[in-house]
């Protein structure tokens, strides 16, 4: 059913709606639809607490269930509004431990009028190794999902297999109060949980994801201690050697007066230290390489188990970028178009790439297009931060900046100019000049196409005989040559270091 109110969405697309109730949240997610590349319409927390306590009392806190309720009546209205017609709830380590969690799902269950899906200790690691299997290309790891109440750990690999999967009771809620607040017991609650898994020691060269809020505001804070370039939580990446240092000063500080606290809201700051101290466990016993931030968790992986075979398969940062294609670009199929020349020039040309540096190819094909509506002097910019800080899975800051860089170069012309510095540093020297040679082929492209599809098939590389290349086009297309795709034929030349020229045949 297509929204007439909402002409700026896809078409064909029914809201979805996801209702996490956790030991410390409760959450409404609305997504655009069911997809590979899921798109988030609304999204809002309520810091309910529920899991508070817990450990001391075996109860849901009384005032943290009239807090939980009454945000469950809010996002009732607010999923109708939104059109929503699947409505999941899920309900995490607190209803599902508490004495009294039966009959806050009893209260719960009738407000939202539907079942609430109660999840095990197994089904939360399942479920957050889904939502990164959603959100990464053939992820290779550790999954650990911290919420308030318990940390999950499963073993995820590049072919979508699953290890068995275990919880934990170091969800921070839970490990304040098992350790009574003292953190140097907490330490130690966390290490005799973690060097007993069967997860100890899986990590060695591979990466961990982590899953939750609170380890999402501790990554936040590093971010904005060492000055990050690129604010964009999902797949930020950091080394775990040296990261021991920043941990012990979360877990030794005020968290007031930490470095860069701004950038982490109030609410989450009691708890971060607790994050810490599990996140130290995991580099301990785990042992990972780096840590590699998730956006996408529980949530996210219940609805992408529920996706068949075929659509699981599918490459989420294609999905994403065919989708900006289709609401910004005058023409997505001049972009696939796009896509198959791009191939054809790199082969004629002996343009080698990876199978990584293909896909990045492809995605900035599909996103070439996107920022016309913009004003031309501003084009490049705004392109580059549309697809910097875009909610496009399955793609690392390094592959951020490319695809952005590539469409900021398509539209600035000059390779000299150094307007953005900061995000060239992601980027090494071969994926730079990747872009670069991308980006012109654009630049003489448009020039021939205006655009629109067509006539790209029609166009193919011919090696000369004395050396170099000939941009070939059928005879009834000789007028479009000209001085200025010209001119951009050679800026592309210097670049790929050819001979090139055109001509109608």
């Amino acid at each position: 059913m297509t929204d007439e109110r909402a002409p700026g969405r896809l078409p064909g697309r029914t809201p979805i709606g996801v209702i996490d109730i956790g030991s410390n949240s409760v959450r409404l997610v609305i997504y655009e639809g069911m997809a590979r590349s899921l798109t988030v319409l609304f999204n809002e927390k309520v810091l309910s607490g529920l899991g508070k306590g817990l450990a001391q009392t075996n109860r849901l806190d009384g005032q943290a269930v009239e807090s939980a309720l009454a945000a469950l009546r809010r996002f009732a209205l607010l999923a109708r509004q939104a059109g929503v017609v699947d409505l999941y709830p899920i309900a995490t380590a607190a209803a599902r431990e508490a004495q009294n969690g039966p009959d806050f799902i009893a209260a719960a269950e009738a407000v939202l009028g539907r079942q609430i899906i109660i999840l095990s200790g197994a089904d939360e690691a399942r479920g957050a190794a889904h939502g990164v299997l959603a959100g990464f290309f053939r992820p290779d790891g550790i999954v650990g999902d911290l919420g308030g109440g318990s940390l999950e750990l499963i073993d995820v690999t590049p072919d979508g297999g699953l290890g068995e999967g275990i919880t934990t009771p170091l969800g921070g809620l839970r490990l304040r109060d098992l350790s009574g607040g003292d953190l140097a017991k907490a330490q130690a609650i966390a290490d005799s949980h973690i060097s007993a898994s069967s997860l100890a020691g899986l990590g060695e060269g591979r990466a961990f994801f982590a899953v939750g809020g609170t380890w999402r505001n501790l990554a936040k804070l590093h971010m904005e201690q060492a000055n990050y370039p690129l604010h964009v939580m999902h797949a930020y990446e950091v080394p775990t050697a040296g990261l021991d240092g920043f941990l012990d000063a979360v877990i030794r500080s005020d968290p007031e007066k930490l470095p860069g606290i701004a950038a982490v809201s109030k609410s989450r700051r009691s708890l971060l230290a607790y994050g810490a101290v599990a996140l130290k466990s995991v580099l301990r016993f785990v042992k990972p390489q780096k840590i590699v931030m998730s956006a996408l968790g529980v949530r996210e992986g219940y609805l992408y188990a529920r996706l068949s075979p075929e659509m699981q398969a599918k490459d989420p940062l294609i999905d994403a970028a065919w989708e900006l294609a289709v609401l910004r670009s005058r023409s997505p199929e001049h972009a696939r178009e796009l896509v198959d020349w791009s191939r054809r020039s790199f082969e004629a040309l002996s343009i080698d790439e990876t199978p990584e540096e293909e896909r990045l190819r492809v995605a900035a094909c599909l996103l070439a297009d996107i920022g016309w509506r913009a004003h031309p002097d501003y084009r490049g910019k705004q392109a580059l931060s549309i697809i910097a800080h875009a909610a496009m899975p399955a793609v690392d800051h390094r592959g951020r900046a490319f695809l952005g860089l590539t469409n900021f170069y398509r539209h600035e012309g000059s390779l000299e100019q150094q307007h953005i510095p900061e995000l060239e540093s992601l980027v090494d020297e071969r994926l730079l000049k990747r872009a670069q040679i991308l980006a012109s082929l654009f630049r003489v492209t448009y020039l021939l196409t205006a655009s629109m599809p067509g006539i790209l098939d029609q166009f193919k590389w011919a090696q000369d005989p004395r050396g170099g290349f000939t941009l070939v086009m059928p005879a009834q297309f000789a007028d479009i040559i000209g001085e200025r795709p010209d001119g951009r034929l050679q800026q592309f030349a210097r670049i790929v270091e050819k001979t090139l020229r055109m001509e109608a045949r």
